[in-house]
């Protein structure tokens, strides 16, 4: 296990997240399923043969064991990788924007029962009007089983983020302000960065001020949409055994039959619905949530050697 230093703060009198600091300890395997179920769209479309949703899984895992190593199975802290740190300034951009929502997606998971999440990017078909400018949050999400609905403006920095860029985050998320009629229970900025090199957290969700957040946004759900959530493991589980670079990146996914089952047919809604009816039956067999169980090899323990290959490790 790993451990991520983190602060919350403005969380309201009840919430299951208390405001200071706090400690959270992690397994890669919680990293690499909340890279792979930040539900968006699959930029991998380009391909024109193939299954795009395995190269998107492919690229999401490989492109965390670049970003992040645990240096050794005792170490307890998650850091650079000195490929990372040489990037160009536009690569560092998009890689820590991309563990941004990863590690927003994982404390949500984790501190506030939120396994399901879609960047708001797949609504925009419905709502490009509300959606120009960079001014908007990133991720909504669901709690499970209660099904109250919360929003994340995701920032990855490479340093301590100032007040004001706590603050942006934060004004960002306040623009969604409900879901299919119902307001979210949080609008939460997160920033995930890093404090000599290792990865830390910070998220707040104080009351918003008069007027603050801009232009509001509202969403119709189709619970069809779930699809992004379980497009990329779906594709994992899929090639395993038939496709070598599926063993490259070094994980084994499963899913509960029944979520499988549905998976399979492109039940997507009855799936998650299947999930939140029954998260007391994937408690006790080993199942996140969702119905998915990731376990990472044991090549995640070891310091990422990009002249080896992602996989491989230092001997």
């Amino acid at each position: 296990m790993a451990e991520i230093d983190y602060e919350s703060e403005g969380f309201p009198a009840g919430a299951p997240v208390a405001n200071g600091p706090g400690r959270l300890a992690v397994s890669w395997d919680d990293i690499l399923w909340s890279a792979l179920t930040v539900g968006r769209p699959n930029r991998s479309a380009v391909f024109q043969h193939g299954d795009s949703s395995l190269f998107e899984a492919i690229f999401r895992l490989s492109l965390v064991r670049m970003a992040l190593e645990q240096a050794g199975p005792r170490a307890t802290r998650l850091r650079r990788t000195d490929a990372a740190r040489t990037l160009d300034p536009t690569e560092k951009g998009a890689v820590n924007y991309f563990i941004g929502m990863t590690v927003c997606k994982m404390f949500a998971d984790r501190l506030l029962a939120a396994p399901w999440m879609l960047h708001l990017d797949v609504f925009r078909p419905l709502l490009n009007p509300v959606l120009t400018g960079r001014s908007r949050p990133d991720l909504i999400g669901q709690r499970t089983p209660s099904g109250q609905w919360i929003v994340l403006e995701c920032k990855g920095r490479i340093s301590v983020p100032s007040s004001a860029a706590r603050t942006k985050a934060k004004q960002q998320a306040l623009r969604c302000v409900s879901v299919s009629g119902s307001p979210a229970q949080f609008h939460i900025g997160g920033i995930a960065y890093l404090k000599k090199d290792v990865l830390q957290f910070h998220w707040r969700d104080p009351k918003p001020q008069r007027n603050e957040g801009g232009v509001p946004i509202e969403i119709d759900f189709d619970t069809d949409l779930w699809r992004y959530h379980y497009a990329l493991v779906l594709a994992l589980i899929k090639a395993q055994g038939h496709a070598p670079i599926v063993g490259s990146v070094d994980v084994k996914v499963s899913a509960h039959p029944d979520v499988l089952r549905l998976l399979l047919e492109g039940r997507w809604a009855e799936a998650k619905g299947w999930c939140d009816h029954n998260h007391g039956v994937l408690q006790a067999e080993g199942f996140r949530r969702d119905g998915i169980k990731l376990v990472a090899g044991p090549s995640w323990l070891q310091p990422f050697d990009e002249g080896f290959g992602q996989n491989q490790v230092r001997k």
